[in-house]
């Protein structure tokens, strides 16, 4: 089965379905295409359909992965998934090294084999790659690539700051396997992957995507203009050994927190509540790569 999000991205996946069908045709596959329409439509899709097929792929932004993967957990099934990444951001495909064109991510696909990775929980929502909130949550991605490729995104926002006023922080009480935290902070991951909504990146050997554990990081609020400067160089050279930040892994991460108080779960909204735990299910889905 195939899901596509005709208007992931530059809409590069609907461009060229026929050739990606035609692809998997050739390989002996029978392909059921499902064209979604609206949020939550991939999910829906994977309950209707995806028991009854050999391989689901999806084609879209990370959005269109998360719900296909939420199709699948909610289902109990256990059925491999391809993914061919059409969206602007595409993490989770950018950490397993997936190409961005189409038609040689489906190629990837039709030559690959199965590896498990880790997924996760926040409350009653599954996540495929993260769970975040803050002050770059909701960060445009505007700014310049040369920008962002030199001094990092993150750490390009908070250069801008200005006024130590202007930053928006929460107070959190956390655990993390039971080490208790409580600060306020001005952004906060929970993640599994090397790339967070493309503003903070994660060395490859910070990050293992099958091990049961969550990279987890948390920025404290800055008191002054000097402990600012410490997060810009901590989050510029992927140290994270400054005061101002906690770098973890862990199982289980439990967040109390404000309820009104955002969540960003794949790139999508979620409502805060006031307390809900964060879990790893471990290598609960298969990846055809």
């Amino acid at each position: 089965m195939l899901i596509l999000n005709p208007i992931a991205g530059t809409k590069k996946a609907a461009k060229n379905l026929a050739e990606i069908v035609s692809l998997f045709n050739r390989a002996d596959y029978k392909v059921q295409v499902y064209v979604t329409a609206d949020a939550g439509d991939a999910t829906e899709a994977v309950k209707k359909f995806g028991k009854d097929t050999d391989l689901i792929v999806c084609s879209g932004g990370d959005g269109t992965l998360s719900e296909t993967v939420c199709g699948i957990v909610e289902s109990d099934i256990d059925i491999p998934v391809g993914y061919i990444p059409a969206g602007s951001t595409n993490d989770f495909a950018n950490t397993l090294r997936l190409s961005d064109d189409v038609l040689t991510a489906a190629e990837q696909i039709i030559k690959g084999t199965p590896t498990a990775y880790d997924i996760g929980t926040c409350g009653e929502r599954y996540f495929t790659y993260v769970a975040s909130f803050g002050l770059f949550t909701k960060a445009s991605y505007s700014t310049p690539q040369n920008i962002k490729n030199t001094l990092g995104h993150v750490a390009y926002i908070l250069s801008g700051i200005q006024e130590l006023s202007a930053i928006r922080v929460e107070h959190l009480n956390i655990e993390i396997d039971g080490e208790t935290l409580e600060d306020d902070y001005l952004f906060g991951a929970v993640c599994n992957s090397l790339s967070i909504g493309g503003l903070i990146t994660l060395k490859p050997d910070m990050v293992d995507m099958s091990d049961g554990k969550f990279e987890v990081l948390f920025i404290r609020a800055p008191k002054n203009m000097q402990e600012l400067g410490e997060c810009i160089i901590a989050l510029t050279t992927q140290t994270f050994d400054c005061n101002m930040i906690t770098f973890r892994s862990g199982k289980s991460i439990r967040v109390t927190a404000k309820e009104n108080m955002t969540w960003s779960i794949d790139g999508e909204r979620m409502d805060g509540e006031k307390q809900f735990e964060i879990k790893n299910l471990h290598q609960r889905i298969r990846v055809v790569h």
